[in-house]
């Protein structure tokens, strides 16, 4: 098996070959092998330094200097498939379900070819190639029902795996595409020229009444995430039991696809395994490095912890917040994604990332803002300020969640933590 692979960028309506990564280790140690990454000498003499998207990360500008970590790059990990999509590609490649980093660099030449984001692994994208099957459209309707020709198109051809190895995370998930027949493909084989629209379609996972009622839910988060002045890309259409999502790395301008640079905040702090994680303070001194506007994304992000608190959204883990990076140097976060009701979860989540010294499931605001404005040389203040904007939308949450779609029982056990965390915001 080759042991080098070709990271590319999709710039100006094609994809070009900007990197390569190549394991110093055995690849069997999967992400953990040691690895050596580095610019086409062309790419980094036209874009010495650039953080933007012309990098495949903040965190390696573009430059005539390798790299070389004791593990792969973070930036690789976040393509590897993981969840649901990783266990279907492991039988698509006839190994077994319980293979774990063995399979890493395996998984990563198959199912990194058409990734969230703008980038991709070269070989992984030619695999892709000879996975696509005849062509065949379907409407919303069939693919909310999971209709028996849809389940059927996609198992004869092998096609779930070739729809949804480039999304990470444990529900079944698929990347589509609609086209200007008004019907939906596979994302990756309609032609750019085509698409009219894009989505992450998410299906609900076996009989887990607890479960449905997460997805049921994502749509009126989404809502509610509006109410309290976050970040958010456009409305989530629950049709059956699939959600559809409209993607934000994908832009349509004058009938050309724009692939947006999107960056986990696990590659943004060096996480890279998938426990890891960074705590806020480490993300807050992370996002000032590179973003462009320092106060507003710090902000941004710790809005969206209070909205967490507020909501019941534990699973806040290292891939579920990232940064978009365009190419005229502007980078800030991405609009909210994976926002939901996630206590509801039946296994039981922790918050995974915390406050330093300062969080156990109740920050001190006061002290956040303390700590963040020191550490970050951000003015108090207006830290402040925007945190007690928040307190009248997170009351008001109680008075429109119904409307928006969330069910009485939810409404009902959120509202202490929503009381607390508007009156907390109030007295700052």
């Amino acid at each position: 098996m080759n042991e080098t692979c070709t990271v590319e960028i999709f710039s100006q309506g094609r994809w070009l070959e900007v990197a390569s990564v190549g394991l110093l280790g055995k690849k069997e140690s999967g992400w953990r092998a040691r690895s050596y990454s580095g610019y086409a000498v062309e790419w980094a003499l036209s874009h010495e330094g650039a953080r933007d998207a012309w990098a495949l990360s903040s965190a390696f500008p573009v430059s005539l200097e390798s790299l070389e970590l004791p593990h792969w790059p973070v930036f690789l990990v976040d393509m590897l498939p993981q969840g649901y999509g990783r266990r279907e590609l492991l039988r698509q490649l006839g190994l077994p379900e319980i293979r774990e980093e063995s399979a890493d660099w395996q998984l990563l030449l198959a199912g990194a070819g058409n990734p969230i984001g703008h980038l991709r692994v070269k070989e992984a994208a030619q695999w892709l190639k000879t996975q696509t099957g005849p062509q065949k459209g379907f409407s919303d309707a069939q693919m909310a029902q999971r209709s028996e020709g849809f389940i059927e198109h996609l198992s004869s051809h092998g096609l779930f795996v070739a729809g949804s190895s480039g999304v990470q995370g444990e529900w079944p998930k698929i990347l589509l595409t609609r086209s200007r027949d008004g019907l939906l493909y596979l994302d990756h084989t309609v032609d750019d020229a085509d698409a009219t629209e894009h989505f992450i379609v998410k299906f609900g996972r076996g009989p887990s009444a607890d479960l449905a009622r997460i997805l049921r839910h994502e749509a009126p988060y989404m809502a509610l995430a509006r109410v309290l002045g976050l970040r958010v890309h456009a409305p989530l259409k629950l049709l059956g039991t699939a959600l559809f999502i409209p993607r934000f790395d994908r832009q349509i301008e004058g009938g050309s696809v724009l692939r947006l640079a999107q960056e986990s905040i696990a590659t943004l702090t060096g996480k890279v395994g998938f426990e890891q994680v960074p705590s806020h303070n480490e993300v807050c001194r992370a996002l000032v490095a590179v973003v462009t506007e320092p106060l507003t994304e710090v902000l941004e992000y710790i809005k969206r912890d209070v909205a967490n608190l507020a909501l019941g959204n534990k699973d806040n883990h290292a891939r579920n917040t990232a940064v978009q990076r365009r190419f005229d140097g502007h980078i800030a976060l991405t609009p909210l994604y994976d926002f939901a009701p996630m206590y509801l979860h039946p296994d039981g989540i922790a918050r995974r990332i915390r406050w330093e010294g300062n969080d156990g499931g109740a920050p001190d605001w006061a002290r956040v803002l303390d700590v963040v404005a020191s550490d970050c040389q951000l003015d108090r203040d207006q830290l402040a300020q925007g945190l007690n904007a928040m307190a009248p939308q997170l009351q008001s949450v109680l008075d429109v969640g119904a409307a928006l779609g969330v069910e009485p029982e939810v409404l009902s056990s959120l509202t202490p933590n929503i009381r607390n965390q508007a009156d907390a915001l109030a007295r700052l």
